[in-house]
């Protein structure tokens, strides 16, 4: 029983280390965009003052500026602009973190893997911030364009958009994130798959519940109601489960003739 403890408590205390380096990380990150939140700011702008167009001839996605009158966002309390700033550093710190912090997730999980597990550290960190950044990519240059073109001008041609700056920040946030996890699918599924837990079988046999959850989490991630944006989300996480089925044949070994013949005994 006093074993058991000092392992609980020994836990406890690789937890809060690794929480600690995290948040050690993050806040060096935070100082370091802080004084760039205004930039990233009129980055952030620009699926609200653009269009996304799709063309057939090269190229076939180009960004134009929306007609009409410019939209600005406003602020509606005194401190609103401050902490909205905050918040951009803040986010913009734990972007440039994030390889960090996904290294003390391994970390910490660590112990508990096998030694020929373990030397997969630096794959899994290099590939899950890769993943992440492309979902941001993705959600940013594809899919917010068409989300706000859709918002904005759906019924809304005797009304005035007036939006708030930590609205607009918490509506583009909300929806890069979910992004940003959602294209860790495939990496979830492979390292499922590389430890047992799921087959490629089942989860090609599973394929129509998969899609059923894809499409009920993307009701509960997506920040509007609308259907227009849960199918602007369910879609992209529909394609990477497929993606991630590709990668778990790849992973998983087929048994050899021999350990298929071989008795279940042995």
């Amino acid at each position: 029983m006093p074993d058991e403890k000092m392992s609980f408590f020994s836990h406890l205390e690789e937890l809060r280390k690794r929480i600690v380096v995290s948040l050690v990380v993050i806040g060096i990150g935070f100082i370091l965009t802080f004084s760039y939140s205004e930039t990233i700011l009129r980055f952030l702008k620009r699926p609200l003052t653009t269009n996304l167009i799709v063309s057939r001839t090269y190229p076939f996605l180009r960004a134009v500026p929306r007609p009409g009158t410019p939209i600005d966002l406003i602020f509606l309390a005194p401190a609103e602009a401050f902490w909205i700033h905050m918040k951009i550093a803040f986010l913009a710190g734990l972007l440039l973190a994030l390889p960090v912090v996904l290294h003390q997730i391994w970390k910490f999980i660590a112990p508990g893997l096998l030694p020929h597990e373990k030397r997969y550290a630096v794959p899994f960190v290099v590939l899950a911030s890769i993943f992440f950044v492309f979902g941001l990519l993705f959600c940013f240059y594809l899919v917010l364009p068409f989300a706000l073109n859709f918002l904005l001008t759906y019924k809304t041609e005797n009304l005035k958009p007036m939006i708030s700056i930590g609205n607009y920040v918490d509506f583009t946030s909300k929806f890069l994130l979910a992004f940003g996890l959602i294209f860790e699918l495939p990496l979830a599924i492979g390292i499922a798959a590389k430890m047992g837990l799921v087959t490629p079988q089942w989860l090609s046999k599973n394929r129509k519940y998969a899609i059923l959850i894809n499409f009920m989490i993307a009701a509960i991630l997506t920040p509007t109601p609308d259907a227009f944006n849960q199918v602007l989300m369910a879609l992209p996480m529909c394609l990477l489960y497929e993606v991630g089925v590709l990668a778990a044949r790849l992973l998983v070994k087929k048994p050899t003739a021999a350990q298929q013949q071989a008795p279940e005994g042995i």
